[in-house]
């Protein structure tokens, strides 16, 4: 007992010091299948049944497509295309960042590389069109999670892969909630445009112009085009999806734009990419230690009975998991929150009728907010390093946004329609 209680302090201090999340995980789960005597073998046969589906292949073929993105101009690209197109509208600039963000993260999996890849070209530029700092950095540290319920989000593919729910089903239902999202950022930063900076003289892009942008990204736009139709129109699997994302984008990178060279750029591209896979195997590993040992301790089915007590009503419930998700998402990155979480969550959403789809768009908008919130969310520690900035201007910055965000969230969790509309 003395001992147990020796490594649970010992656990609590390398948690405070910053020890890497799945040490910690591990450990627990390793102390807990210990004190419980449980063989601790089933672990590496779930892992290895998780990892053998043919659709967890999808997960290194898109992180190194989004990896080989990143490493090129397809960012410069993206936002010159969104601006011709969409720029000319009030706040366009800001609604063009929006769009390029959600899109960006959609394709990297981790908003931490799209602020850091978008970011700096879309701060000074929004400083030059005379945006307030502290609206700027808001909305750049606020919106890095847009893309996460859009194709090809690997937490998408990760969550469809835990909780056995169709990663074309989630896809879908994630359309509209994605939509909703930026849309309702998009008209706060019409309204704050028209009481604040009011330029007469708004960006007007010439013919040429659109043509010269439309010229510069013309390999590129097909690519979402090609996944979205693909996946939604039930031509390709996820897995199928990535293979062709994976061999398009390395074919335009290096032999077509020729930004990534195959002997300087790629090499380093791959090994940013596989680091990446790596620590989400592991991530995943040490998660499915731990929730395998939940559920054969029986926990989701103790705070089932716990919860039935109080909680009478679904509405209650998903009151409840919001508060829950935002405060995990705020402690935890993604990928461990899904294996440690996702299988407590499935048993009792059930019991309260929610749709498992439902569940998991709640479940992403929840988390992708979460890494904006304060005090800990992890995208405001990535905006105070990449733009010097303190934390706490960046609280300030994120509150209207995430405000915003938190009312699409109540609008997706209250009216599962939103979800459901298209399965």
């Amino acid at each position: 007992m003395i001992t147990t209680l020796g490594i649970i302090l010992g656990l609590l201090l390398l948690t405070v010091l910053g020890a890497p999340l799945f040490i910690i995980i591990s450990s627990i789960a390793l102390l807990a299948f210990h004190i419980a005597q449980i063989d601790s073998s089933a672990v590496i046969i779930e892992l290895y049944r998780l990892t053998s589906q043919p659709v967890f292949l999808a997960i290194p073929l898109f992180t190194f497509a989004g990896y080989l993105l990143a490493g090129s101009n397809t960012p410069k690209r993206l936002f010159n295309l969104s601006r011709n197109l969409i720029g000319w509208l009030p706040a366009g600039l800001a609604i063009v960042a929006l769009v390029s963000l959600a899109l960006f993260t959609a394709f990297t999996g981790a908003s931490g590389v799209t602020i850091i890849a978008l970011g700096g070209l879309l701060y000074p530029m929004m400083l030059q069109e005379e945006y307030p700092e502290k609206f700027t950095l808001g909305l750049i540290t606020a919106s890095g999670n847009l893309g996460l319920l859009f194709p090809p989000s690997l937490p998408i593919i990760l969550y469809g892969l835990v909780a056995q729910v169709s990663i074309n089903q989630l896809f879908i239902g994630g359309i509209i909630p994605g939509i909703l999202m930026v849309v309702l950022l998009s008209v706060y930063a019409i309204f704050f445009y028209r009481k604040k900076i009011q330029k007469k003289e708004r960006f007007k892009p010439s013919k040429a112009q659109l043509w010269q942008a439309i010229k510069d990204s013309a390999w590129e736009i097909p690519l979402p085009i090609l996944i979205i139709v693909g996946i939604y129109g039930g031509w390709f699997t996820a897995t199928d999806a990535a293979a062709v994302t994976a061999i398009y984008v390395f074919i335009i990178e290096v032999f077509i734009y020729k930004d990534v060279s195959i002997f300087g750029d790629l090499p380093k591209i791959v090994e940013k990419s596989m680091i990446m896979v790596g620590g989400i195997i592991v991530i995943l590993a040490a998660a499915l230690g731990l929730a395998n040992y939940l559920i054969d301790a029986q926990i989701p089915a103790k705070i089932l009975g716990s919860m039935q007590h109080f909680v009478k009503s679904p509405l209650v419930f998903l009151l409840f998991l919001n508060l829950f998700l935002l405060i995990v998402g705020a402690l935890m990155d993604i990928f461990s929150a899904i294996m440690v979480i996702v299988p407590l969550l499935i048993p009792i959403a059930q019991s309260f009728g929610i749709n498992p789809v439902h569940l998991g768009i709640i479940f992403m908008v929840n988390l992708g907010i979460g890494y904006s919130t304060p005090p800990i969310g992890m995208n405001l520690f990535i905006s105070s390093m990449r733009f010097d900035r303190s934390i706490t201007f960046l609280y300030r910055a994120a509150l209207p946004f995430l405000l915003i965000l938190l009312i699409a969230l109540a609008l997706i969790t209250y009216i599962p329609a939103l979800t459901l509309a298209f399965l």
